[in-house]
């Protein structure tokens, strides 16, 4: 099964976030995400112009509420900026790259 198309359920606490032996088969499937520190995803868009910035910011965080689970954006005039990773264990878990890949398959 695909990254994408893998269930993104979000971490509810209490377990460890993942170590760089468990995230690394994730990340080697995202498309130019970087792994900041073993704690977050960033990855970084190009658009045209504003608006076109904006509808991927809207599409991304129309995933988001569907799968419960939230990134963090910086838009500005043809660029946004993503982070990503589960707050509630401060780090990363699965359920980030799956979100990433959605993602990519935005924009």
């Amino acid at each position: 099964m695909e990254l994408h198309e893998r269930s993104c359920e979000p971490c509810r606490g209490g377990v460890a976030p993942l170590t760089a032996e468990e995230w690394a088969p994730f990340h080697a499937q995202l498309q130019d995400w970087a792994v900041i520190g073993g704690h977050h995803l960033e990855k970084n868009w190009r658009f045209p112009d504003f608006a076109s910035a904006l509808g991927f910011v809207n599409r991304a965080g129309a995933l988001c509420e569907q799968a419960g689970h939230h990134a963090d954006f910086e838009l500005g005039w043809g660029r946004v900026a993503v982070r990503l990773y589960t707050h509630k264990i401060d780090g990363l878990a699965e359920a980030d790259f799956v979100l990433a890949a959605r993602f990519d398959r935005l924009g």
